[in-house]
C-alpha cells in the first residue's frame, strides 16, 4: 500500500509554516466554505466522513461535537490537546512545527460548528520552539482577519489562546487538562458530568487532538466521498504513523488506515540490518505488545482490537531480538509510576508496587511468585482508576508475560540485559514522509 501525503504534503516547503506557504496550497479556503454551509451542516459533514479521534481513543469526531448542547445560553469552548506525551508518540509536535496553520483553520471550523467563541491550544511546555512557531502562526491569522471579531464579515467571533502546560503526562487526559488549563493541579475529574456538558469553566466544551482538528479543512474542501476513499469502512481516512525503534528510517509516514505493519516497515527501511522483529507496539507504550506473526494485521481500530491490542495514537514501536522484554516493561512502568497524579489509590499504590516488583525481576532478585503478584496487581488497577493512566500501567505486563513467560522466569535468577534502552525508541532522527 502506497503512502498518501495529505497533512504532510508540503512539509518539505521552506515556508510551509507561514501563512503565505499555507495559502499557496489552498489554505484558508475551507473555513469560508464552512461559514457558507452553517454549523449544523458542518457537524453532519464530519459525522458522515467517519473521522475518528486521532489522540488514541478513536471516538467519532462528529458525534463528539454533537454532544455539545446548543442554544443553552452558556459560552462554549474548544480545547485542542497538544500535550503529546505518550512514550513513542511523535506526530503532533512535527505537525505543529511544519504546518501550524492547518491546525488553526481546523480550529476555526470546529469552533464555528460548535458555536464556540474561544479556543485553547494546550501545548507541552518542554517544546518552546513549537510554542514560538504556533504563536507566530496565531498572530499571522489575527493579522489576516481570520481570527478575532466578525471574521471576514461573517458575524462570527473567535479568539485562540496558546497555553503552555507544565509537562505532566496526566494532562493528556482531557479532564486533567481542563483542570490544568483553569490553573489547578492537573488531576482527572470524576465523570459524569462529561466535558461536553460541564467542561472548561463548568461550560460545554470539546477536547480534540491536534491531528484530528488538522483533518477538518481537508474534509470540508474535498468532501465525504473523498475522505472515505482512504482507509476502511469503519476506520476511514489517513493517519500519521510515527514509526520508531529498531528500524532503518524512523520517522513519520502518512498512509491510509488499513495499511499493515509489514508494509509500514518496508517504508521505514525494514528492521535494522542483521536483526528481526521480536515484538512491536501499534500505538505507544500503553497498548499490549504484539508478536511478529501479526505484522500483516491491518492498522485499523477494529483489526488491531481483534488482534488483542489497540491502535492508540498510531505510533508503532518496533523492537528486535536484542531487547529484553523484562527491561522494556520495567522501563515503561517506571514512567507510569512517576507520572501518576496520585489522586486515586489503585493507580497511586499499584504503579508503585508493580514497578518495584519488575525492578526486582530486572535485577535478577525476583521469584516466580512475583509474576503472579504483578498479574494480580494489574487486575486490581485496570478499570478501577479515575482515568486511563491506571489502565495504561496495567496493560504492558500481562501481554508481555503471555508472549514471553520464559524470559520473565529466567529473569528471576539472571539480571536482564540487552543492548538497547527501550525509552530511546522515542527519539527520532527526523520526520520522513
Amino acid at each position: 500500500m502506497t503512502l498518501t501525503p495529505v497533512l504532510t504534503a508540503h512539509w518539505d516547503d521552506k515556508d510551509s509554516y507561514t501563512i503565505g506557504g499555507y495559502m499557496r496550497h489552498g489554505g484558508y479556503t475551507a473555513f469560508k466554505k464552512a461559514f457558507a454551509q452553517g454549523p449544523d451542516d458542518i457537524i453532519s459533514l464530519v459525522k458522515d466522513s467517519g473521522l475518528r479521534g486521532r489522540g488514541g481513543a478513536g471516538f467519532p469526531t462528529g458525534l463528539k461535537w454533537s454532544f455539545v448542547p446548543q442554544n443553552d445560553g452558556k459560552p462554549h469552548y474548544l480545547v485542542v490537546n497538544a500535550d503529546e506525551s505518550e512514550p513513542g508518540a511523535c506526530k503532533d509536535i512535527p505537525l505543529m512545527l511544519a504546518n501550524p496553520h492547518a491546525l488553526i483553520e481546523g480550529i476555526i471550523i470546529a469552533s464555528f460548528a460548535m458555536r464556540a467563541n474561544h479556543a485553547f491550544i494546550y501545548l507541552r511546555g518542554e517544546v518552546p520552539h513549537v510554542f514560538r512557531r504556533v504563536n507566530a502562526a496565531i498572530r499571522e491569522a489575527y493579522t489576516a482577519g481570520y481570527l478575532g471579531k466578525n471574521i471576514m464579515g461573517s458575524g462570527f467571533n473567535l479568539d485562540v489562546v496558546l497555553h503552555a502546560g507544565a509537562g505532566a503526562y496526566i494532562c493528556g487526559e482531557e479532564t486533567a487538562l481542563l483542570d490544568s488549563l483553569e490553573g489547578r493541579r492537573g488531576q482527572p475529574r470524576l465523570k459524569p458530568p462529561f466535558p461536553a456538558v460541564a467542561g472548561l469553566y463548568a461550560s460545554p466544551s470539546c477536547v480534540n487532538n491536534v491531528e484530528t482538528i488538522a483533518n477538518i479543512p481537508h474534509i470540508v474542501n474535498n468532501g465525504v466521498d473523498w475522505f472515505r476513499s482512504f482507509g476502511t469502512e469503519k476506520s476511514p481516512g489517513f493517519k500519521l504513523f510515527a514509526v520508531s525503534g529498531h528500524v532503518n528510517r524512523p520517522g513519520i509516514y502518512e498512509a491510509p488506515l488499513g495499511i499493515t505493519m509489514r508494509e509500514l516497515l518496508e517504508h521505514a527501511g525494514g528492521v535494522r540490518n542483521g536483526h528481526s522483529v521480536k515484538f512491536w507496539l501499534p500505538g505507544g507504550s500503553s497498548v499490549p505488545m504484539l508478536t511478529p506473526d501479526l505484522l500483516d494485521t491491518p492498522l485499523t481500530y477494529e483489526d488491531i482490537a481483534a488482534a488483542g491490542s489497540m491502535l492508540g495514537t498510531g505510533t508503532p514501536m518496533v523492537f528486535d531480538e536484542t531487547t529484553s522484554v523484562v527491561r522494556a516493561v520495567a522501563g515503561w512502568l517506571a514512567f507510569y509510576k512517576h507520572e501518576s497524579c496520585g489522586k486515586c489509590t489503585p493507580c497511586r499504590e499499584g504503579t508503585y508496587w508493580i514497578s518495584d516488583l519488575l525492578h526486582r525481576l530486572e535485577e535478577g532478585h525476583g521469584t516466580e511468585s512475583d509474576l503472579e503478584k504483578v498479574v494480580e496487581l494489574c487486575g486490581q488497577i485496570a478499570g478501577r482508576s479515575f482515568c486511563a493512566l491506571g489502565d495504561a500501567a496495567a496493560t504492558p505486563f500481562p501481554a508481555a508475560l503471555k508472549h514471553f513467560r520464559d524470559e520473565f522466569v529466567q529473569a528471576t535468577t539472571t539480571p536482564a540485559n540487552d543492548t538497547f534502552n527501550p525509552l530511546a525508541a522515542t527519539v527520532f532522527a527526523g520526520a520522513t514522509r
